[in-house]
């Protein structure tokens, strides 16, 4: 009998371990506030909106050791609006990420399914918007993506494990067309550095028919672009969208001092609608600065300011935008905070179009709210995250 108990116990006990090995981790993030914007097509607009500072959020992350060093993990990520409770993403079940690999710890991971470009997994924590400013501050129509606005599809994607600090990987996602291997094929490769008070990134990302692939959210029909913002609405039926960006930062004390760039290309415009401006390429180049100062270990307080360059179309003057960033961020608890962000943004020159189809006067457009119906815009929020 005493053989019996024991074989029982050392049975749970094994049992118990292999179960320690396996984890499913529930996770999420709500985030609400009220919105002032100062210019909605010329008018006041009061409102309130969620996932500003974060995107509102619930998501499954999990992960069984497979031995030595090897591990299977999944990710699958729902965005929603706590306005509403509508699912965001288009309406999406997972629209924010859903993907299965391998993980090593010697070699990295390997992942498959709706997952996020170089640009943003690199240089997109070194832009303000990723920090305490929010999609209010991110770069104008978030034309470069850093601030994640845009997920790929059908990605297979490897992440270096951390040598010494530098870290480094690449995407590449299947366009899906039979015959056309190149057609909707997006791909991206990043490198980080982390050391000490010292941060560095850098990526390229190249989009094939992106009104499609990447700002339609599809990789095989023709949806049409989801982006709405007049800052670069005309220029996504290019054949092709690219970004070459880089950023770092440095901590001095309570203080960190950071800065991104950005060149942003849309080469071949009008290859997927009817455009006078056919086969052109528009370049467009953003710069940010940023400061972000902890005053105490509950409070934060940060400034930025963003300039983007257009390219010239048919002559005329250059779309330009100039932004300033200001917010506070004060932690109730570790899972808990209160912000307030306010951001100013000044539009000069001239750009397409939504249509892509004729030049008309640049406005002011902060990223993810109402456009301006003139050169500037302001817009204010004070918000509330709550993590779990």
């Amino acid at each position: 009998m005493k053989k019996s108990l024991l074989a029982l116990a050392a049975l749970g006990a094994c049992a118990g371990a292999a179960h320690a090995q396996s984890s499913v981790t529930l996770y999420g993030i709500v985030d609400e506030g009220v919105n002032v914007n100062t210019n909605a097509g010329g008018h006041h607009l009061y409102s309130l909106s969620s996932g500003v500072l974060q995107g509102s959020r619930w998501g499954l992350r999990g992960n069984e050791d497979l031995g030595g060093g090897l591990s299977a993990i999944f990710v699958l990520e729902n965005g929603f609006d706590a306005t509403n409770g509508k699912a965001g993403q288009g309406g999406l079940l997972f629209g924010r990420q859903a993907y299965v690999g391998l993980s090593s710890d010697r070699f990295g991971s390997l992942t498959l399914g709706r997952q996020y470009d170089s640009a943003v997994d690199y240089v997109g924590p070194l832009e303000v918007g990723d920090q305490w400013g929010g999609y209010i501050t991110a770069h104008p129509g978030d034309l470069d993506n850093l601030n994640n606005d845009y997920r790929v599809n059908n990605a297979i994607k490897y992440t270096s494990a951390n040598y010494a600090g530098l870290t480094f990987g690449g995407l590449y996602s299947l366009g899906g067309v039979a015959g056309e291997t190149g057609r909707n094929q997006i791909w991206s490769l990043g490198a980080g550095y982390s050391n000490g008070p010292l941060v560095l990134g850098a990526a390229y990302l190249n989009v094939r028919n992106p009104a499609i692939s990447y700002f339609g959210n599809n990789t095989t029909t023709a949806t049409p672009s989801v982006a709405t913002s007049p800052v670069i609405a005309g220029y996504t039926n290019a054949n092709t969208y690219q970004v070459v960006a880089a950023g770092g930062a440095y901590t001095f004390g309570a203080a960190t001092f950071g800065g991104t760039y950005s060149n942003i290309r849309f080469m071949n415009l009008g290859a997927s609608a009817a455009s006078p401006f056919a086969g052109q390429t528009a370049t467009f180049n953003n710069g940010e600065v940023n400061v972000k100062y902890q005053l105490t270990a509950a409070l934060l307080v940060g400034a930025a300011y963003d300039y983007t360059q257009g390219s010239r179309i048919n002559d005329n003057s250059r779309a330009q935008y100039h932004q300033g960033s200001l917010g506070v961020d004060y932690f109730l608890s570790k899972r808990t905070d209160i912000y307030i962000v306010g951001v100013y943004q000044h539009a000069l020159g001239d750009t397409l179009s939504t249509t892509g189809t004729t030049v008309v006067p640049a406005v002011a457009s902060i990223s993810n709210i109402t456009p301006s119906a003139n050169q500037n815009q302001v817009t204010a929020r004070v918000g509330i995250r709550a993590k779990f």
